[in-house]
């Protein structure tokens, strides 16, 4: 379910219009050739772009998230964080082409996206061949996806996904948490499942040198 949006949000943003930008200005940051390229596919309230964003200054991080509120709260943490690091994009991953050109991307993260649980809404999972097909082509070859989910539906579905694509899938575990790797960085769903003693989904996908 979307937002409500809330009045006067596009002039909230453009507070912050240094950073959040349209996906014509990003193309200095995807084109920058020195540094690795990594995307996060909703961002949430970001609590994890901005992490690891702090965590890896040399690398350069874009948060796709199609909820401009939701964008909102991202910006206001980049900023207090003066993260240089970071660009936000009030978009819809459906589109992600009209971003990134062809082997522009290192890695993408998929954190806790809606599992739409009714079977007639499948290819709206952001892990259906679909998309797959769409990370192919501006992902690098050995390009990755970093997947959590709660949802062990969706997170089977996926795995189901990954195999038909022939997608190599390591580090898999159902229980993320049961010897939590240091380099984990939590989302806000992440800290709020893992209270509540739901079990994180997690693995990590590469494309190997595929031909796109």
């Amino acid at each position: 379910m979307r937002l409500r949006r809330k009045p006067h949000i596009d002039e909230k943003l453009q507070a912050f219009a240094d950073f959040v930008t349209a996906r014509d200005d990003v193309q200095p940051i995807v084109k920058d050739a020195t540094r690795e390229l990594y995307v996060e596919l909703g961002t949430g309230k970001g609590d994890f772009i901005t992490a690891i964003a702090e965590r890896c200054p040399q690398i350069n991080f874009i948060g796709l998230e199609v909820e401009a509120t939701v964008v909102l709260a991202t910006a206001r943490k980049v900023r207090e964080k003066n993260l240089t690091n970071v660009r936000l994009i009030v978009f819809d991953v459906e589109n992600i082409a009209e971003i990134f050109d062809e082997n522009a991307v290192d890695r993408l993260y998929i954190n806790f996206c809606d599992p739409w649980p009714k079977k007639r809404h499948a290819k709206r999972r952001l892990t259906h061949a679909r998309f797959l097909e769409l990370y192919k082509k501006i992902l690098k070859p050995g390009g990755e996806i970093y997947f959590k989910t709660d949802n062990r539906g969706l997170f089977d579905f996926s795995l189901e996904q990954f195999a038909l694509a022939g997608l190599d899938v390591r580090d898999m575990t159902n229980d993320l948490h049961a010897a939590e790797p240091p380099e984990n960085i939590r989302t806000e769903y992440e800290t709020r499942f893992s209270a509540e003693g739901v079990p994180i989904n997690f693995c990590i996908v590469t494309f190997g040198n595929v031909e796109n």
